[in-house]
């Protein structure tokens, strides 16, 4: 157990490093989604707030899979994930590692963002409630970027294949039109998406929709990311067989 918790924090701090505080990394999970947001708001600046939960669910997503999506096809093509085999660490334990690491960086950026429309928007948040809701998000935004990276051999492939489900969650999950307006057939399909969960929760949390059952939410999204990381964790042991 130590040397899966030294293994899984080297894994963290070296991917901190060598991926996500990166210039690409950084735009791409959060000058995105706030040019996405800015563009509606610009069309309809009075309802603005009701906006601001679908930029932290998307700013979420995109930060933690900024990188999370090539990390593990990039390594496995260097080798450098077979060195960490030398090292007494589990597979899961290295999975762990990659997925935490997208996660953190995730919460630097949410938080990030959170605190912004805190200062300069007047947008109330309860902070504890916040993170109940963040916290598990970021794992299961993180955990589908590692599964779907190694359901794909190449970088490209990865990237391509995260982009579709990234862009239906964007457009069906809330973030700019209610999915209670939404034809049944989407509403339905809306539920499928961890993102759904995560701007609900942010809704909830913010006061901007009444009724949220904001522990239930948080209880969706954990389960979305076991879904994502235990058969990620079956695709990866498959790649050393």
């Amino acid at each position: 157990m130590r040397d899966d918790l030294r293994g899984i924090w080297c894994i963290i701090a070296k991917d901190m490093r060598t991926y996500y505080l990166k210039p690409p990394a950084i735009s791409w999970g959060i000058v995105f989604p706030i040019a996405w947001v800015l563009a509606f708001y610009l069309r309809n600046p009075v309802d603005f707030k009701g906006l601001i939960p679908g930029l932290l669910a998307m700013t979420a997503l995109f930060s933690t899979t900024a990188a999370e999506a090539v990390v593990i096809n990039f390594e496995l093509r260097l080798g450098s994930l077979e060195r960490l085999l030398l090292a007494p660490i589990s597979m899961m334990a290295i999975l762990l590692g990659k997925i935490l690491g997208g996660a953190i960086f995730g919460l630097l950026m949410s938080s990030l963002v959170a605190v912004v429309c805190a200062l300069f928007l007047n947008f109330d948040l309860d902070w504890i409630s916040f993170l109940s809701i963040l916290l598990p998000a970021l794992l299961a935004f993180s955990a589908m970027g590692s599964l779907l990276c190694l359901m794909v051999k190449e970088v490209f492939e990865a990237q391509t294949l995260l982009n579709l489900p990234r862009f239906v969650m964007v457009f069906i999950s809330g973030v700019v039109y209610p999915v209670e307006a939404m034809p049944k057939a989407l509403q339905f399909l809306a539920h499928l998406f961890p993102l759904t969960y995560a701007v609900k929760g942010f809704q909830g949390v913010s006061g901007v929709s009444q009724g949220i059952n904001v522990a239930l939410h948080a209880a969706v999204l954990m389960a979305f990311f076991l879904i994502f990381f235990l058969p990620a964790a079956n695709l990866l042991s498959k790649k050393f067989e």
